[in-house]
């Protein structure tokens, strides 16, 4: 499963509704920054069908460094927290299930590199 990049994005949408490279962008970026300028004055952002964007604050917490084995403490913070919405799960479950399928399907190559 290969990464999409806002390059990818925009170079899709602009041949699905026939518009330049550089509109889409300017669109596909304008979105981004409505919605990051929404979640950051209402803290909470729902998009039917997609999901919720939600800041929550994370307790104030002790952890080790890894390299030092000290014991540091890590304070509170604001995150921004994301649960799907049912059909993104669905389609996302869905795909995962058939590429799942397909990796069991393929060949094994019991050469090692």
């Amino acid at each position: 499963m290969a990464k999409k990049t806002k390059k990818d994005i925009v170079l899709e949408l602009a041949k699905q509704f026939e518009l330049t490279q550089v509109d889409t962008k300017k669109i596909v970026q304008g979105t981004l920054d409505t919605l990051i300028e929404a979640i950051a004055e209402s803290g909470r952002i729902e998009l039917r069908n997609f999901g919720v964007f939600e800041v929550r604050l994370r307790k104030a917490r002790k952890a080790r460094n890894p390299k030092t084995g000290e014991e540091i403490e890590v304070p509170a913070k604001f995150v921004i927290h994301f649960k799907a919405g049912r059909k993104m799960e669905e389609r996302v479950a869905k795909n995962v299930a058939n590429l799942r399928d397909s990796l069991k399907q393929a060949p094994v190559d019991d050469e090692e590199a």
